[in-house]
């Protein structure tokens, strides 16, 4: 056992409690580092502050987690160049002729579709939380007013069609993200993992579950039962008392003016990075593969083998470039804009490239103090292996929804409970799956959540009713998860 005792946990749970008191995630994540290394050196102050810098610079001789930084920031560049070219408002005028079209429908059986609209339009955008929630609350809040349905109810829908689809579907920021902080912990093949935690991932399964049950067979229930029948009986989208937060734009950079607006240019960008992912990790992972029996089971092993980081940065510069002759083609946009748009983009998205420089460097603080080795070892008399999924599940949650950033939790809580996994002998793929459920439901359930704030102002929905009403549904996802959990962690050990 390689580890600093008691010392070792102190540097998480300073940045946890820092971060639920302060709700400042980066200053409290950036602390938690500078403590780490000041035990690390012996409580030398100075050098243990020159070492937390270095630490942080450190992170990017990994090759796979500055290429996920730059992936994350490349992102953003993509998703403004899109709504540059009046791709969104062109995919947004294709669903307003669906829209128009169930419109016409007998008002019972158009309020469902409109709605299931909705939650597909969030899972089709899985490319990013921001714009799915935003998305769908600013194209359908019109419609969802003329039918009368609560904006309680369209905040409840961006919201619970973002996250828990982005984690699902890992070809975005998030997967890259997570890929990055399992292989800090020096798990091999971090996509083939990734994937075969998917399936155990049950809470995000749970509330897109949830979510459509409701819509389908029109059961609301709590407040948010009230809050539609106000709307349908009154015509009221909000309480008495309410103040709608508000949003009509989806990035911060204006549309082209002078063109027209087509969807292919959001679709044909966007679709050739989630394409080209698996062709890249096949590529990357192809050589990797020494036995096989036949081509289909090379390729299958060559995709599980590949390098994530590698497959997602080498996709977004593909969307980019297929984006820059795209536009170019059609006039749209000049080479000095698209130079000075892409700077922008990569500047907007600085914050998300910061958060993974503080997440990989408290998860590389954690290891060299042994957090994880050393909770692993002290929990392993009297903590048994089968209940470990759940209450990693419990204590994600606990942390996510105190401080309000699923992103933080899994920086925080993979560093402890992949090496408890490990020791215990534990299914690592279901202890995995159980920390990033858990922090998408406590993320859910938060009400200082930026996803949830998001869905609000989207919405033009008061946030603390939006988070009111959509908690009953989150609370039964995570209990059914916890429950399950607990069954499959006796069963699979």
């Amino acid at each position: 056992m390689d580890n600093y005792g008691f010392l070792s946990i102190l540097p998480p749970v300073v940045a946890i409690i820092l971060a639920l008191r302060t709700k400042q995630v980066y200053i409290s994540l950036l602390l938690g580092i500078w403590f780490a290394w000041i035990i690390l050196n012996d409580w030398n102050f100075f050098t243990g502050t020159l070492a937390a810098i270095e630490a942080m610079v450190n992170v990017f001789k990994s090759a796979g987690n500055t290429r996920t930084i730059i992936f994350s920031a490349l992102v953003g560049a993509l998703l403004l160049l899109i709504q540059y070219s009046r791709g969104v408002e062109g995919f947004i005028l294709k669903l307003n002729k669906i829209i128009q079209y169930f419109e016409k429908k007998e008002t019972g059986y158009s309020r469902v579709i409109i709605q299931l609209l909705a939650l597909v339009t969030g899972v089709l955008l899985f490319v990013e939380t921001t714009i799915s929630s935003l998305t769908v609350g600013t194209l359908f809040r019109p419609v969802f007013d003329k039918l009368k349905i609560s904006r309680e109810k369209l905040a409840y829908i961006a919201d619970s069609s973002s996250a828990p689809t982005s984690i699902l579907i890992p070809f975005n920021a998030w997967g890259a993200f997570i890929m990055g902080l399992l292989l800090m912990q020096g798990l091999e093949s971090p996509f083939k993992l990734l994937l075969t935690s998917i399936k155990f991932n049950f809470y995000p399964i749970l509330a897109i579950l949830i979510l459509f049950l409701t819509i389908a067979f029109r059961k609301d229930i709590g407040l948010m039962a009230k809050a539609e029948k106000r709307t349908k009986e009154t015509g009221k989208l909000l309480n008495d008392g309410s103040k709608p937060m508000l949003s009509d734009t989806v990035t911060s950079l204006d549309p082209k003016e002078g063109i027209p607006a087509k969807a292919r240019n959001m679709i044909i960008p966007l679709a050739t990075m989630v394409f080209l992912m698996p062709i890249y990790l096949s590529y990357t992972g192809w050589n990797e593969v020494k036995e096989y029996t036949s081509f289909s089971d090379h390729l299958f092993q060559s995709i599980s083998q590949g390098s994530g980081s590698s497959a997602v940065l080498y996709a977004v510069i593909s969307a980019i470039l297929v984006a820059f002759v795209l536009y170019k083609i059609q006039g749209i946009i000049k080479t000095k804009e698209m130079v000075a748009i892409t700077l922008k983009g990569i500047s907007e998205l600085m914050p998300l490239a910061l958060l993974m420089l503080f997440a990989f460097a408290i998860g590389d603080a954690c290891k060299a103090l042994g957090t994880g080795e050393f909770v692993a070892y002290w929990s392993k008399d009297w903590l048994s292996p089968s209940f470990l999924p759940a209450v990693v599940f419990a204590i994600s949650s606990f942390i996510a929804f105190s401080t309000g950033t699923s992103w933080g939790t899994f920086a925080i809580m993979l560093a402890i409970s992949i090496p408890m996994a490990q020791i215990h002998e534990a299914p690592l793929p279901l202890v995995i799956a159980a920390t990033l459920g858990g922090g998408i439901f406590g993320d859910h359930c938060s009400p200082i959540s930026d996803t949830s704030i998001i869905s609000s102002m989207a919405a033009a929905s008061d946030h603390i009713d939006h988070v009111k009403t959509q908690l009953p549904y989150a609370l039964i996802g995570g209990c059914i998860t916890l429950i399950l959990y607990l069954i499959l962690g006796f069963a699979l050990n």
